[in-house]
């Protein structure tokens, strides 16, 4: 069913001062105004029972120890901030057999919120009594303050689970963050036990540090491994966080995938490269000193490599934004690699150039961009692939455009105030030529990155223009609507891509509650848009497979 005309003047409904708008802005306010309590006395309440066992577990026996003001601070914390917790949270829980308060988004937003501050503090509290457990050091107090966060986490991971009374919106907050939390600790951990190992085999000392063996670093890495590693589990696997494909999900997705791992890929390659550059053919400094940064970067390089390898085959598998969107991310990361090391190696010949005195110092630079465009230029040509064919679906999405635009208008920016700079270096050295120094020395830094940045414009620039005249040179491809926002139960990814290759325009997604069995195909979609133009188009999918199109008035 297709509706493809509407009344020429929209319809305004009156709607200011009736009582049930006043009744849902007061609900409102007043789940915000509860829910900040709730998550203020929980937390106080937390801080001061973990206070109170840190005491009792901390050696002396004595609860005050000399301190009695920070005694009575648990105590009030615990004694009159847990009371309080308590009423607030039975206040709430009773209402959440209401449907309206349970798919609120002060609930869902609250549970978030207090599933990731627990969750931080207590794996950070343990983690960090283990680790001092290494050393031989007893941290009652954070060992106690991370059980009682523990408890707090187990509390509100039970609420967020409940059948009839968990929340049913941003349900994928938590989990995502929390999955991104234990990959950064489980990450930091396995490079800092990874490259304690190594610097042992390359120096043969290790990095002790204060005294204590190499192995200790090791170990204590490999305990911040292991818990980054069980939290990283629990989310990705047990909640079931690989499966989710939510707008926060797919971003938290692109972000590990095309960034995090990437930048920790490449910046542990190109310190490894810059290290056997220096090794090769500049060895001024003795060989140790040159050698210092090698463990950490063979081991940020592995470690890096390998959650690339895993993020990025799970993202790529999916054929619509998501894998278009890792792509574009990691051609974009070494594409600033590439331009950076362009800049530098034109800064470092200028600096030779001009200062014979300043030929160590030049030499470093060269090694650092030779470094920086061998890791980067390579991994911008395999994800951007410059010489192989667009594919038509490709080269109209709005992800390409984007970056496209992103790319040349930054570029174009820095390149600007580049040249701002350059000019007033210029006439700073005109107006004060007593002051020292040569005018190349002055500039040859913005020189080098002008040169950078204007390269990469240009090019951007003249895709872009490219991928417009194709588009407007095939048939079909010409946009008949400008915006459309798509309403659906079912899996987006398709219908998406079948408006924007029926259409050319740029589509917004707005999910149903609910999750659809029957639905539409995407070629029904592109069909029900035949004769359909406009800025802006609704298109509503369901119940079943039926299909509504509606042009909006502007």
């Amino acid at each position: 069913m297709a509706a493809h005309h509407l009344p020429d003047a929209p319809v305004t409904a009156a709607v200011q001062g009736t009582p049930g708008i006043a009744g849902g802005a007061g609900r409102s306010v007043r789940r915000l105004i509860v829910f900040v309590l709730l998550f203020a006395t929980v937390t106080i309440a937390a801080i001061g029972l973990g206070g109170l066992v840190g005491r009792v577990l901390d050696a002396g026996g004595e609860l005050a120890v000399g301190d009695t003001a920070g005694l009575a601070q648990a105590l009030a914390f615990t004694l009159i901030g847990g009371p309080l917790a308590l009423v607030l949270w039975w206040f709430l829980w009773r209402g959440f057999t209401d449907p309206t308060e349970r798919s609120s988004v002060a609930w869902g937003l609250y549970l978030a919120a207090m599933s990731t501050v627990s969750l931080i503090t207590f794996s950070t509290s343990l983690l960090s009594t283990a680790s001092a457990g290494v050393d031989g050091r007893w941290e009652p107090r954070a060992f106690a303050s991370g059980l009682v966060w523990a408890l707090v986490w187990l509390w509100h991971q039970w609420m967020r689970h409940h059948p009839t009374k968990g929340p049913t919106q941003l349900v994928d907050l938590a989990p995502v963050i929390g999955y991104l939390f234990g990959l950064i600790l489980g990450v930091g951990g396995a490079v800092t036990a990874i490259g304690s190992v190594l610097d042992a085999a390359i120096t043969g000392t290790g990095s002790a540090i204060a005294g204590s063996p190499w192995w200790q670093t090791t170990l204590q890495g490999v305990v911040w491994m292991a818990g980054g590693g069980a939290i990283w589990w629990w989310h990705w696997f047990r909640e079931r966080t690989r499966l989710r494909r939510s707008g926060f999900a797919a971003v938290a997705l692109v972000i590990v995938a095309a960034l995090g791992a990437v930048i920790l890929t490449l910046g542990g390659l190109g310190t490894t490269i810059f290290v056997l550059l220096e090794l090769a053919v500049d060895r001024r400094d003795p060989v140790l000193s040159i050698v210092a940064p090698l463990a950490p970067a063979i081991a940020s390089a592995a470690v890096g490599s390998l959650l690339w390898v895993y993020y990025r085959g799970i993202a790529t598998r999916d054929a619509g934004q998501i894998g278009l969107a890792t792509r574009l991310v990691t051609s974009g990361v070494g594409l600033a690699a590439a331009a950076s090391g362009i800049g530098i190696i034109v800064n470092s010949l200028l600096a030779a150039i001009g200062s014979p005195l300043a030929e160590s110092s030049a030499r470093t630079l060269l090694l650092a961009g030779i470094s920086s465009l061998a890791v980067g230029a390579p991994l911008w040509w395999v994800a951007w692939r410059p010489t192989a064919p667009v594919p038509a679906d490709t080269i109209g999405s709005t992800g390409r455009r984007v970056y496209l635009i992103a790319v040349f208008g930054l570029s174009a920016v820095v390149a600007l105030i580049t040249l701002l700079v350059i000019g007033y270096r210029i006439f700073e050295f005109t107006l004060d030529g007593a002051s020292g120094g040569s005018l190349l020395e002055r500039v040859r830094a913005p020189l080098g990155l002008l040169s950078a940045t204007a390269l990469v414009a240009a090019y951007h620039f003249a895709v872009w223009r490219r991928d417009a005249a194709r588009i407007a040179a095939t048939p079909g491809r010409r946009p008949t609507i400008g915006r459309v926002v798509l309403v659906t139960g079912a899996d987006p990814d398709p219908l998406v891509r079948a408006v924007q290759e029926a259409s050319g325009a740029a589509v917004s997604v707005w999910r149903r509650a609910g999750a659809a069995t029957i639905a539409p195909s995407a070629d029904q979609v592109a069909t029900a848009l035949d004769g359909v133009s406009g800025a802006r188009v609704l298109i509503v999918t369901g119940p079943g497979d039926l299909i509504e199109v509606i042009p909006l008035a502007d």
